[in-house]
């Protein structure tokens, strides 16, 4: 029996149940088999009532893996990725917890908003990120980038956007 393989029922408690039908309930699996489905990925049942889905074909997001309600979505070969780091499905699971957490879809906005102030606190998508976090950053094989000084943070992200505000054509405006 190989660590991929769907667990037995017997072994399973109540939690991953009650996780599976939250998510089923809040769509989230339902978006995480669909976004598979359309990236061209295989999909079979793994462990802990998750579906998992090789060989995605799109290049958004990044990352090794990532998971919607459910699903665990990777461009690569799971197998491959999990002996490599063999606490990625663990990782990818409390993600799983986290779509239920958050009633489904409002996990995506939270999740960017998270990622955003990560990114303004380290220059680290994935550091100061409290999903990935909570997830277990090492555990998702992500590094704890220390926090850097919010001020030229701040000044260097505001001065891009001023340039590009400026840089833009201005449509729409006849008289």
């Amino acid at each position: 029996m190989s660590h991929l393989d769907p667990t037995p029922p017997d072994r399973l408690s109540r939690y991953p149940r009650t996780r599976h039908v939250a998510n089923w309930a809040n769509l989230s699996t339902a978006l995480g088999l669909g976004v598979a489905r359309a990236g061209g990925a295989k999909i079979r049942r793994g462990p802990q009532l998750l579906y998992l889905a090789e060989h995605y074909r799109w290049h958004f997001p990044t990352g090794g893996a990532f998971t919607v309600g459910d699903v665990v979505i990777s461009r690569h070969d799971i197998g491959k990725l999990t002996a490599r780091n063999p606490t990625l499905l663990k990782h990818e699971e409390r993600h799983s917890r986290q779509w239920m957490a958050c009633l489904g879809l409002p996990f995506i906005p939270l999740y960017l908003l998270s990622m955003v102030w990560s990114w303004l606190r380290t220059g680290d998508r994935a550091a100061r990120c409290f999903f990935e976090r909570n997830a277990g950053l090492a555990d998702g094989g992500y590094l704890d980038v220390p926090p850097r000084p919010m001020g030229p943070a701040l000044a260097r992200s505001v001065t891009a956007l001023v340039r590009r505000v400026r840089r833009a054509p201005v449509t729409g405006l006849t008289a």
